[in-house]
């Protein structure tokens, strides 16, 4: 478990598959706006059920962790990130995501997970490269990520499918070397 005052992230277990799914459906519009299309299964006990037992498959694989954004005085689930997609070998990459409660946007939250994930990242999971895609209009999330150190490399067209509509998504990235300096 990785912690700051405010908040603290570990790995999702199925204990937390009530509260997961809580979350999502609290902020599915929310959410939505941002995502690929969910079937109705995705919003059911048994959807967040499979949805973490396949995480915590993939991450014995060394492929997917996906953790949960705690709140450190109430222990509440308000959010998740997940690093995906992880490469080894000559890469020893990966893709990071996230979504955070809407109604805890703007207190700096995101920001503090996204670096206390990118710290385990680079020193547990011992990655070079961890990359990131957001549509060019969330200027919000490009502004967590570049407070979390990463810097804009381009824009790679019509490359995810959000919301049913092929959508341009800025690439962002931090890579492990002496100039990455955790704050």
């Amino acid at each position: 478990m990785e912690k700051t005052q405010e908040i603290f992230i570990r790995q999702l277990e199925l204990s937390d598959a009530e509260d997961l799914l809580k979350l999502e459906v609290e902020n599915r519009d929310f959410f939505q706006l941002y995502s690929p299309l969910k079937d109705e299964k995705f919003y059911t006990l048994d959807g967040q059920v499979e949805r973490i037992k396949n995480w915590v498959l993939q991450a014995e694989q060394d492929s997917v962790y996906a953790f949960g954004i705690f709140l450190t005085d109430s222990e509440q689930l308000i959010g998740i990130v997940t690093l995906s997609e992880v490469a080894r070998g000559n890469y020893q990459s990966c893709w990071i995501g996230y979504s955070l409660d809407r109604k805890q946007n703007g207190k700096g939250y995101m920001t503090k997970a996204v670096k206390l994930v990118v710290d385990y990242g680079f020193n547990e999971l011992k990655l070079h490269r961890i990359e990131a895609g957001v549509m060019p209009h969330n200027v919000r999330s490009m502004k967590v990520l570049e407070k979390a150190g990463f810097h804009k490399e381009g824009i790679a067209i019509e490359n995810v499918k959000i919301n049913g509509k092929w959508e341009n998504h800025q690439t962002l990235a931090i890579v492990n070397n002496e100039k990455y300096k955790p704050k």
